[in-house]
């Protein structure tokens, strides 16, 4: 009977080595049939191709995501040096200005359109801003989602090897005694299993950290920049009626600093949307090749073909096992030696299906059958202790050695144990949660999730393109002003009253008066 149990417990130790390959390997590059990934510049090459695909451990993958956001980067960049220049010139004009430059007079329609145009701007602005706010919150709110989803889903892969890992100590624990190979087996396979939890969860955590930083500094960045650049278009209205050239300035200068920022934001907002495009597509991926993808590392699933054929095995033998087990309690049955007292046996439950398939039914054992947690206590009554009182142990059908049920007791509650952790196994090897888990994603989450960092995108880009507008058309309007004087709420300027060339002199028509 030991023999039987050991020749149970080998394909078990061999599943559990085959599932250890979660903790050999190194992260794996997805397989996205994306030629625009590949195609991308990547700043850390040189910007050569980064020739490669979605891949989270990947900083060349990061920067060629990164870079396609360069459109925003360059008008940022573009943006900030012309006003530098522009700075520069008004500084030097301010100080080497001609006294006797002639004003320039404008017609009140000039006035009235350069009037409308900022308060048109300003409102433009005004309106985007509140979208791009809101953008930014649906934003936040899907993409915190997304991660909690995916890093629960590794979370659950963590558990379950966790579960395994403490159900093979128990095993090592029972079978040390009576099996040392099998015991430094489960020894090696423990430890192995142990190190393939700590990478997985090590790379979560950090991946956690690293992805809620970048999304919480967007965010606040977003929040900061758009909520100031608010407050400032506001204060322009304010000041546009309030005509105070000093404020005019500054707001002037303020609003550009703010445009240059907003641009900036651009490009990362549309990083954000092209990197929301490849975790879809790589979600979709998961789906379509598990085995080869950047998400193994955190969700890892063993190769089909070694991990069914290993569970076919496993549930062949158990129940081949069972099935002999209850042939020799029928024979003792036959025997008459369980019917002697009151220690009638019956049959041993047996959780797997038959040929071909064998496959993992525990809710579909008959109502009269044992189930095989209560094994062990079937033992006990067919157990003939040392201790035992009456010293007749066949006449009370206890045909079966103390020291034998102690062996049979340990391989029995392995057996219970695999049993309990099969559906772990079998988890972890058809990745089933996962796959439940990214097809929710694929369904509810990934279309309002790149939705929202499209709107998020276009919104803070139509800002920043109004921004530019409003901050040429501000430039504009102050020039106009200048060296005008204006009442409040007044759109055109005060008239100057000039004195008429022809007039008579005054002390010539006094003294014509005297001689008169």
């Amino acid at each position: 009977m030991p023999k039987l149990h050991g020749r149970v417990l080998l394909p078990f130790i061999l599943l559990l080595i085959s599932t250890n390959i979660i903790a050999q390997k190194s992260l794996v590059f997805g397989f996205i049939d994306r030629d625009e990934i590949s195609k991308r510049p990547d700043p850390l090459r040189h910007f050569k191709s980064y020739n490669g695909s979605y891949n989270l451990g990947d900083k060349h993958y990061w920067a060629s995501a990164g870079f396609t956001g360069i459109h925003g980067y360059a008008i940022a960049g573009i943006w900030l040096l012309v006003g530098l220049g522009f700075g520069s010139y008004m500084i030097f004009k301010y100080f080497h200005a001609n006294s006797s430059t002639t004003m320039i007079e404008y017609s009140p329609s000039y006035y009235i359109l350069m009037f409308s145009l900022v308060v048109l701007f300003t409102i433009l602005a005004i309106v985007a801003s509140c979208v791009a706010l809101a953008a930014n919150n649906g934003f936040e709110h899907r993409v915190e989602t997304l991660r909690r989803t995916i890093f629960d889903a590794g979370g659950d892969t963590c558990q379950s090897i966790r579960r395994v890992v403490k159900v093979l100590l128990s095993m090592q624990t029972l079978l040390s005694p009576y099996n040392f190979q099998a015991e430094q087996t489960l020894n090696i396979t423990t430890h192995r299993l142990r190190r393939g939890s700590i990478t997985i969860q090590q790379f979560i955590d950090k991946t956690q950290h690293t992805s809620n930083e970048a999304i919480r500094t967007l965010y606040v960045a977003n929040i900061v920049v758009v909520t100031v650049n608010l407050v400032l278009l506001i204060s322009a209205l304010v000041l546009l009626i309030w005509h105070w050239p000093l404020g005019f300035i500054i707001i002037i200068l303020c609003c550009w600093i703010l445009t240059t920022l907003s641009w900036v934001l651009t490009g990362f907002d549309f990083f954000f949307h092209t990197f929301a495009d490849d975790t879809c597509s790589a979600l979709k991926d998961f789906q379509q090749n598990p085995q080869n993808n950047s998400l193994q590392i955190i969700l890892p699933c063993a190769n089909p073909g070694t991990s069914d054929k290993t569970l076919e095995q496993i549930g062949a033998t158990v129940h081949n096992f069972i099935t002999q087990l209850n042939s020799k309690l029928r024979e003792v049955q036959g025997l008459g030696l369980n019917d002697i007292g009151e220690n009638s046996v019956g049959t041993i439950c047996d959780p797997f299906s038959g040929a071909p398939n064998y496959s993992f039914t525990p809710d579909l054992c008959p109502k009269d059958t044992i189930p095989i947690e209560d094994l062990k206590y079937v033992l006990s009554k067919v157990t003939c202790y040392e201790g035992n009182s009456s010293g007749n142990c066949a006449g009370e059908g206890r045909f079966i050695p103390q020291a034998s049920s102690v062996i049979l007791f340990a391989y029995t509650q392995s057996i219970q144990d695999l049993i309990e952790i099969f559906p772990d196994l079998l988890s972890l090897s058809q990745c089933s949660k996962v796959k439940q888990a990214f097809a929710n994603i694929l369904q509810y989450q990934c279309r309002p999730f790149r939705r929202s960092a499209r709107v998020l995108w276009s919104s803070m880009l139509s800002l920043s393109i109004l921004m530019i507008l409003l901050v040429l058309t501000l430039i504009v309007k102050a020039h106009q002003e200048t060296g005008r004087s204006f009442d409040t709420c007044s759109i055109t300027p005060k008239k100057v009253e000039t004195i008429p060339k022809n007039l008579p002199e005054c002390s010539n028509s006094a003294g014509n008066v005297q001689k008169m």
